[in-house]
């Protein structure tokens, strides 16, 4: 660039704004564990290809409901109040306990609202002054996700089919607290926020894509105008093939889509969506 150097943060926004680049912007995936499993190679990878992303500072998700430690073996609750199993340390913990598997105990349920203290984003804006690099917050926002969590996959399932009076105001209240989030992020220093949802299997979406337009594709598209007013950059993650609704990420306003390409044509969403996300 006329013998300036670009700042990471500088590389990642103009790839995001499809403007030329002198190379592509790296960030290291890392699954839980390969940092102390492989942390020689790991420490050889950083120094060689530093990652042109950082998340910013910020307090831990630990909520009045929590109990344990996800990164010790055995079981831990998080802060919604679901139970999870940690096995090995480079293994997903499982799922192993539903709190409002009982569909009685939707209506007196509260989400984490310590979660929406200003206090867990006090030191944002600090650790964004100390880098150059671009700095992408996750945020607590998977409406899906987290009613699966909470209610148990089969049960989300039913319930979604059946539309019920109960799902409509659980869900509700989750957009909400994720609406609320997402603008306290908005309003840090962060360049960009994530939101995310496991949308798919291997083979094909886990809901009818008509459903999905229907019911997500509203608070997606909430989410996004909130980051862009305060001209945050919305990312968005998902698991599984995801190609049936990759068309309403990017017109809800998704600025960058992490998924997994190997199970989808990649040739043919260049070819769709090149320039466009």
């Amino acid at each position: 660039q006329h013998g300036t150097l670009m700042t990471s943060r500088e590389l990642v926004i103009k790839t995001l704004n499809h403007e030329p680049v002198p190379r592509v912007p790296r960030d290291l995936w890392l699954s839980p564990g390969e940092d102390s499993a492989r942390a020689t190679e790991l420490a050889e990878m950083n120094i060689r290809y530093p990652s042109d992303i950082v998340q910013p500072e910020v307090a831990p998700t630990h909520g009045k409901k929590s109990s344990g430690k996800p990164s010790k073996a055995g079981d831990y609750t998080d802060a919604w109040g679901c139970v999870w199993h940690s096995g090995q340390r480079s293994a997903l913990p499982e799922l192993k306990l539903s709190p409002l598997s009982e569909a009685a105990k939707i209506a007196s349920y509260q989400p984490p609202m310590e979660l929406l203290d200003r206090s867990r984003f006090a030191k944002v804006n600090k650790s964004c002054l100390t880098t150059n690099r671009f700095v992408l917050a996750w945020s607590e926002a998977r409406p899906f996700d987290r009613l699966r969590y909470l209610r148990g996959s089969e049960a989300t399932s039913m319930d979604l089919a059946r539309c019920t009076k109960d799902i409509r105001g659980l869900l509700a209240m989750l957009h909400d607290f994720a609406c609320r989030e997402i603008e306290l992020w908005a309003e840090t220093d962060v360049d960009g926020v994530t939101f995310r949802d496991d949308w798919g299997t291997p083979d094909g979406l886990l809901i009818a894509p008509e459903m999905w337009r229907e019911i997500f594709r509203p608070l997606y598209r909430e989410y996004c105008r909130i980051l862009h007013a305060k001209d945050k950059f919305a990312f968005f993650h998902s698991n599984g093939y995801i190609l049936d609704i990759f068309g309403d990420l990017v017109k809800v306003g998704v600025d960058a889509i992490h998924s997994q390409m190997h199970l989808m044509d990649v040739e043919r969403l260049a070819k769709r969506f090149r320039g466009r996300v």
